[in-house]
């Protein structure tokens, strides 16, 4: 797992709109400072996740989708980076060596899917509204 700069992006993104509601990527860039070969991409995610809508042609631009209060931090990395894992062998059809060998339990595993379900928790737990509103 790693939470990579694209999500920063995306947290970018969706706050500036949060604040400024419907405004055009280009404007997004400028005052979120995301270089533009980024800001598309992102914002392609953000819509097939059902995070913001994009208008095309003159007034066009991009705006939140959904109430910011319903968005959390998990929402943003899963439409951006996809499956969230803190280590490959959480992941579905991986096949553990450590089970293999006859091992009934690996317990580093068992560990790790304990600590990845309290992220998991903490990034659902509060939403985008309060975080810009507590922070910024």
């Amino acid at each position: 797992m790693l939470i990579t700069r694209e999500s920063d992006y995306a947290a970018r993104i969706l706050r500036e709109l949060y604040h400024a509601g419907r405004e055009r990527v280009e404007d997004i860039c400028r005052n979120e400072q995301i270089p533009r070969q980024y800001s598309y991409k992102i914002v392609k995610k953000l819509e097939k996740a059902g995070l913001v809508k994009i208008y095309r042609g003159a007034g066009g631009g991009c705006e939140l989708a959904r109430e910011i209060g319903g968005i959390t931090l998990f929402d943003i990395i899963a439409a951006v980076e996809g499956e969230f894992l803190l280590a490959e062998c959480l992941g579905r059809g991986f096949h553990c060596s450590r089970y293999a060998k006859g091992n009934s339990r690996c317990r580093v595993h068992e560990e790790l899917l304990r600590i990845q379900g309290l992220i998991l928790k903490q990034l659902q737990e509060k939403s985008l509204k309060d975080i810009f509103e507590r922070y910024f």
